[in-house]
């Protein structure tokens, strides 16, 4: 297996957070490589604000993350700061 820099531990190996629903305060779980999720009590996506990663500068971390989920982090980022 490749050696993968500390920057994408966060990404290639995601742990569950707790995100409070906006709208109905309602406390969920989110793991660290998920740019948002629905709130299980009211049904609205909630986003939680992306922190700057090795994603957006590395040459190397679409092959490090795996394309399907750099695209997807990308996207989010990329909306983020629209």
């Amino acid at each position: 297996m490749k050696e993968s820099c500390p920057g994408s531990k966060e990404i290639r190996n995601p742990y569950p957070e707790e995100l409070t629903c906006a709208y109905c305060m309602h406390k969920n779980e989110i793991w660290t490589d998920e740019p948002d999720t629905v709130c299980k009590q009211c049904g609205k996506t909630i986003t939680r604000d992306m922190k700057p990663s090795c994603l957006q500068w590395c040459p190397a971390a679409k092959e490090c993350v795996g394309a399907e989920k750099y695209e997807r982090l990308m996207k989010k980022l990329s909306e983020q700061s629209s």
